[in-house]
């Protein structure tokens, strides 16, 4: 057959179009990074690390993770918003994710509602509120403390600006009550002090807390959360021991950089979602109270949405700025 150079030309711009979509039809086809925003052995890195093998035995490549913490998930985040969109580097990020644009405004760093592309909501942990063994008995006991001595009494979190800071915040302040914010490095620093006494509460999450809870260091006065926690059945949650709504969750999800092709967005949402009900996953899972969710990366992006609104005007009335 004769070649033309209108043939040839015709044939050349088919194989411009060509070479992409195939690219990106056998997509994955080398390791991906996955950027945890925090540090190695918190709570985000534990859900990360727990899903990574996962998802890379379901893709058929590696997901390599990466810890980048500092600035409250801030560096991690924005390295993803600025990766090249191409399914590559994902961010895995936590709760903290919707907080940060009202602590940090246009400091932040990176564009928090246009600037990355959600894949999946894959997990939330209810957190429950916890007291030293020789304070309050109950939830209602604690109430009554923080009513009688307004700032009499403090309680611990994991850094200024954090899920538990502002958590700690919304329920005193949910209480009628008052207490003193003493912001630590990490959760364990300050429940170490809240059993020696120095605080009169911490609410913190059941994987992060139940090594004290075992040994009876702590005592578990509630559970903030709509209906009881299998693995702490005899507790029972805030709103039945007070009569207010407190159901406050710490929460884990997936992000690419803006821009990343909805099919790559699609593949990485079916792997995330395949790897949350593999039978040991759910086991693990089931141990460590975190509640595995299903869904797509439409109700990823409005649940992110509705917690930026949710602690928008909490972090603004509390005060909170980022340390």
């Amino acid at each position: 057959m004769k070649i033309t150079r209108r043939t040839a030309l015709a044939t050349l711009a088919v194989t411009a179009f060509a070479v992409p979509a195939a690219a990106q039809g056998t997509y994955p086809d080398k390791p991906i990074r996955m950027i945890i925003a925090f540090a190695a052995g918190g709570p985000t890195d534990v859900v990360g690390r727990l899903l990574a093998p996962r998802v890379s035995e379901i893709l058929g490549q590696q997901v390599v993770v990466e810890n980048k913490p500092g600035a409250t998930g801030n560096i991690g985040t924005a390295m993803v918003a600025d990766a090249k969109p191409d399914g590559y580097t994902i961010l895995f990020s936590a709760s903290t994710m919707a907080m940060a644009p009202a602590l940090y405004g246009k400091t932040l760093g990176y564009d928090p509602v246009n600037g990355l592309s959600a894949i999946a909501y894959v997990a939330s942990v209810p957190l429950i509120l916890l007291a030293p063994m020789d304070g309050a008995k109950s939830t209602s006991e604690l109430i009554g403390m923080l009513r009688k001595d307004p700032g009499k009494y403090s309680y611990a979190s994991s850094g200024n600006g954090g899920m538990i800071h502002l958590a700690s915040y919304l329920f005193a302040t949910r209480a009628g009550g008052d207490a003193l914010h003493v912001p630590y490095r990490g959760s364990a620093p300050g429940m170490v002090d809240m059993m020696a006494g120095r605080h009169g509460f911490q609410i913190d999450t059941l994987q992060s807390s139940k090594g004290f809870i075992d040994g009876k260091k702590v005592r578990v006065l509630g559970v903030a959360a709509d209906k009881r926690l299998p693995q702490l059945p005899d507790v029972p949650t805030i709103k039945e021991a007070t009569g207010f709504d407190y159901a406050i969750n710490t929460w884990y999800a997936a992000y690419a950089p803006a821009k990343t092709p909805r099919p790559i967005i699609d593949r990485l949402n079916a792997a995330f979602n395949q790897a949350l009900k593999q039978p040991d996953m759910v086991k693990k899972a089931d141990e460590l109270a975190i509640e595995l969710v299903d869904s797509t990366p439409e109700q990823a992006k409005k649940f992110y949405d509705d917690q930026m609104a949710f602690w928008d005007p909490i972090i603004k009335q509390s005060g909170a700025k980022p340390e």
